[in-house]
């Protein structure tokens, strides 16, 4: 497909990386010159310097041939603007990243008058992703297809946990409907076979019933305890998203926010939570605040180097449950070295959006992508396929088809009932599957039948 990016920074350098990996034709818009040069380094797209809503350039990246246009700037409004012109000048599909919570509430709305395809929020979509890790502290991260019912979540194997040094033949014995999808340690990923042997420190993947996931982190040593109160660090957008999320609940909240209008404001605007004027990377100021007698740390400044460290100080502190938003990916094997909780990167949140619509469009006829994670660093992705009615993964049982090698089946969806299947299960049209692949580009699920 022709794709036009408008925006060269992070989610756009991500998007470039992502797109043209796959064998799109790039184009990208960006006024400044030294982004400009830095992605065209890295990445095999075209490039035109200027502004991307403006007429003329939108005319010479032949916005009329494109198949999306992708506005991804840092300014809302221009992104709009760009996605309303380049839909007038013929592009078949518009996405445009929006931040405001002013647009947040009404998107449905814009998107039927204005003409764009999908509006996406990378702060929102991190809010959410925060709500279900506090709703499941346990897990390192999660992930989540088909309504809560079988989510995928990251256990870090503890040294007393019964199975170490078994297989996972063993595993599966002793947890009948949980399904290991991806196993990793020093670096190493890959999606195991029966034959894996669990090792301490290892981080494994593991999808199920949240009932016997909770009991499996029970045998890690891990206690299911509810969060009650949460410290956050930093007004950015994420913590506002998600101060309003938890509003109607019952979490008690306190926001520690350096800049003092900045502070004044959010007291004003959320005066059921308590906010404080203070320095959050500051030891002192947090034991002042009572940081330790909370469940749970948010660090969700704007710098990367500070929430680490402020996650950093939440474990020495004891505290039970840290998150940590993180936008450099380059940092995300530092944070791990030191053994943090949980991360949250908005930017790869938002790419992994935008790249699950394109391959939803790219196959529009076949058993179609309809939600896509990336997990353990990015090498293994969770995908959900619609079963089209001429898939050739039909009718057969699923032990008489030849699959492509590193790929796992996780379960099957069959009129809201999650279903994880032996090899005598079969796949009907209209089902939905999930699967693990270390394939990075895969558009369409019979792309795993040999």
């Amino acid at each position: 497909m022709k794709i036009v990016i408008m925006g060269a920074g992070k989610v756009g350098e991500l998007l470039c990386r992502d797109l043209s990996l796959e064998n799109h034709d790039i184009i990208l818009i960006e006024k400044d010159e030294t982004r400009l040069t830095k992605i065209l380094n890295h990445s095999d797209v075209n490039a035109i310097l200027g502004n991307g809503a403006s007429y003329e350039i939108q005319k010479e990246a032949q916005i009329d041939k494109a198949d999306i246009f992708i506005a991804v700037t840092e300014n809302d409004e221009l992104n709009m603007i760009a996605c309303v012109l380049a839909k007038k000048l013929g592009s078949k599909q518009t996405i445009a990243r929006v931040r405001n919570p002013e647009y947040a509430e009404p998107s449905e709305l814009m998107k039927n008058t204005m003409g764009i395809s999908l509006l996406i929020n990378p702060e929102k979509q991190a809010a959410q992703r925060c709500v279900q890790l506090l709703e499941f502290p346990q897990a390192d991260s999660f992930e989540c297809f088909t309504s809560n019912k079988a989510p995928i979540v990251e256990l870090r194997v503890n040294q007393n946990f019964k199975l170490v040094g078994k297989s996972l033949v063993e595993f599966r014995a002793t947890y009948k409907n949980l399904i290991v999808c991806a196993v990793s340690k020093n670096n190493n990923i890959e999606i195991p076979n029966g034959n894996h042997i669990i090792e301490v420190n290892s981080h494994l993947f593991v999808t199920g019933p949240l009932s016997e996931l909770e009991k499996l982190y029970k045998d890690n040593g891990q206690k299911n305890s509810k969060i009650r109160s949460i410290f956050i660090i930093g007004g950015s957008l994420v913590s506002q998203y998600l101060i309003k999320a938890f509003e109607k609940s019952n979490v008690d909240i306190k926001l520690v926010e350096i800049d003092f209008k900045k502070a004044k404001y959010l007291s004003q605007k959320y005066p059921h939570i308590e906010v404080i004027q203070a320095d959050g990377t500051s030891m002192d100021d947090l034991v002042e605040q009572g940081v330790q007698g909370y469940d749970a740390l948010l660090a969700l400044t704007g710098i990367d180097e500070e929430n680490i460290i402020i996650s950093m100080v939440g474990k020495s502190l004891g505290i039970k449950k840290t998150l940590t938003k993180i936008n450099r990916r380059e940092l995300i094997d530092i944070v791990d070295s030191v053994g943090l909780q949980s991360i949250i990167t908005p930017k790869r949140i938002i790419a992994d959006k935008i790249l699950q619509y394109v391959r939803a469009l790219d196959n529009s006829q076949g058993s179609s992508v309809e939600a896509l994670y990336r997990i353990a660093d990015d090498k293994i992705e969770a995908l959900q396929f619609k079963v089209g009615e001429k898939s050739r993964m039909t009718f057969q049982p699923i032990k008489d088809l030849k699959l492509a090698k590193n790929v796992l089946i996780a379960y099957i969806v069959r009129k809201g009932k999650v279903i994880f299947p032996t090899g005598n299960d079969r796949v009907y049209p209209d089902d939905r599957v999930v699967l693990f692949s270390n394939n990075v580009h895969l558009r369409d699920l019979d792309e795993i039948v040999l």
